[in-house]
């Protein structure tokens, strides 16, 4: 029996090549990493992350959450009926498509697949899509415990993902403020990509893919299927520093599913609690982005040009000022011992000394700090620092 498993879990990670979220996936991180580098350019003449970065980071950054999710999966046998599989591969698809990735989030996906179920069940609709045959079947009969759970797990995968890298590829716009100044806002679009395994009970797959082999455990026949989860997000800061923000919104996203993880152990009981909880999941985690995409659309920037200092507005990886520990939201009050205020003086006071530059900052505290760090012949000309007013 542990050699059928582990042959099935061997088997599963190439089976994951089948669905076609994958590609469509892969192609959307290429394309959102394309738009980012060129909407960076049009406003800094420069781009900050490399352009594969959020291809590179689709899996990468996922796959801890990814294993977690799938051993708790296996261990407790949290089945997924393979038509509800189908549901959520539509419904991401769309999403993807529309490009709208507040849509893209677990609970979103999860409450549309199993309130189309339930529908589907209810009325007895079915769907034939290129030769599959989709019915809904009663989901109260265990399934959705299995899906609330697993949508409340991927949810706060999804928290913890914002929480970490959101700040990390927000990246830096020029805005007009409504008193005709230049600001800065930054949007965090991203897509991350966990494979999950889960257990498709009794020989559905095998309808449509007869090679597709099986495990009996007593007997119950299941199998074991790598199903690629979409998630997406996006949010616009401006009032708030990325590096504040994000956190502060993933914290929400992990207590919200939290929440929605509860309702589905409570579902065991009263399966309608698993129903509900989803679909209210959904309405909050959507309200969630609503209330801070209004917060932040407030008149007041973060990020603008200042009377004190150079305002930065995002500092390049692997740079000098990297590696002086500069971040966007500080003001350069001086370099080299020069009262500097935008970009035309920052340039003019380093080559005051261009080996080594000194500069006082004012940072996130209002508090000031020097710091000053060894210039070489292939740095940046501004040592990797935009600035607010460029």
């Amino acid at each position: 029996m542990n050699i059928e498993i582990v042959k099935e879990i061997v088997l599963g990670i190439g089976r994951m090549f089948l669905n076609p979220i994958l590609y469509v996936a892969i192609f959307m991180a290429i394309y959102l990493g394309y738009r980012r580098v060129k909407r960076e350019r049009k406003y800094f003449n420069i781009r900050i992350l490399w352009g594969w970065s959020e291809t590179i980071g689709l899996i990468k950054e996922g796959l801890l959450w990814s294993f977690v999710i799938s051993i708790i999966t296996i261990v407790f046998g949290l089945a997924m009926p393979i038509d509800f599989l189908y549901l959520v591969s539509i419904a991401s698809l769309i999403g993807l498509v529309l490009y709208v990735f507040h849509f893209l989030s677990p609970i979103v996906i999860g409450a549309v697949g199993l309130v189309a179920f339930y529908l589907m069940d209810n009325q007895n609709w079915s769907i034939n899509l290129f030769g599959i045959h989709i019915q809904g079947i009663d989901v109260f009969g265990g399934t959705v415990v299995s899906i609330s759970i697993v949508v409340g797990l991927l949810l706060v995968a999804e928290g913890l993902l914002i929480k970490k890298s959101g700040a990390n590829f927000a990246s830096p716009m020029i805005e007009n403020t409504k008193r005709g100044k230049r600001a800065v806002a930054f949007l965090s679009k991203k897509l991350w990509l966990l494979p999950i395994f889960l257990i498709v009970p009794g020989n559905s797959l095998q309808a449509y893919f007869p090679w597709w082999p099986q495990i009996s455990l007593g007997s119950n026949e299941f199998s074991l299927v790598l199903f690629p989860v979409i998630v997406g997000f996006q949010q616009m800061a401006r009032n708030t520093l990325p590096a504040y923000l994000f956190p502060k919104l993933g914290r929400s996203v992990i207590l919200l599913g939290l929440l929605v993880t509860i309702g589905g152990l409570v579902a065991y009981f009263q399966p309608i609690v698993g129903l509900v909880t989803v679909m209210v999941g959904a309405i909050l985690r959507l309200w969630i982005s609503v209330v801070y995409a209004i917060r932040e659309r407030k008149a007041v920037y973060a990020v603008s040009a200042k009377s004190n200092g150079a305002m930065i507005a995002a500092v390049l990886p692997d740079s000098p000022a990297e590696k002086m520990g500069l971040v966007a939201g500080e003001i350069i009050r001086k370099v080299n011992g020069v009262q500097v205020h935008n970009e035309h003086e920052l340039y003019e006071a380093l080559q005051i000394n261009a080996a080594h530059c000194r500069l006082e900052v004012l940072n996130h505290e209002n508090e000031i700090r020097l710091t000053q760090h060894v210039v070489y012949s292939d740095d940046h000309y501004k040592i990797g620092i935009l600035l607010a007013d460029a």
